[in-house]
């Protein structure tokens, strides 16, 4: 290998162990909030559907979406790390 490919190699790796880094981040200032998603804009599985995006009825109780920390109750929902509702 040439400097230029070692370099240029460095430099990508760096930049993909920061986007990490940010989205880690990212995520740790959001949690799941349920309660207060829209129909078809839910963020995930529940037990009646298997993904995001497939709620039929708004602010279903077992529904939930990411929202930032700390706003989940101001929203009128219930904040919670499993898949059912606190």
């Amino acid at each position: 290998m040439n400097l230029k490919t070692i370099a240029i190699a460095s430099a990508v790796g760096s930049l993909l162990a920061l986007g990490t880094v940010t989205a880690s981040a990212e995520d740790a200032a959001k949690e799941k909030c349920f309660g207060v998603a829209e129909a078809g804009k839910n963020d995930c599985a529940t037990a009646k559907h298997s993904c995001a995006g497939q709620s039929k009825t708004d602010k279903a109780a077992d529904e939930w979406k990411h929202v930032p920390k700390g706003e989940c109750e101001k929203m009128g929902g219930k904040a919670g790390d499993t898949k059912k509702p606190m």
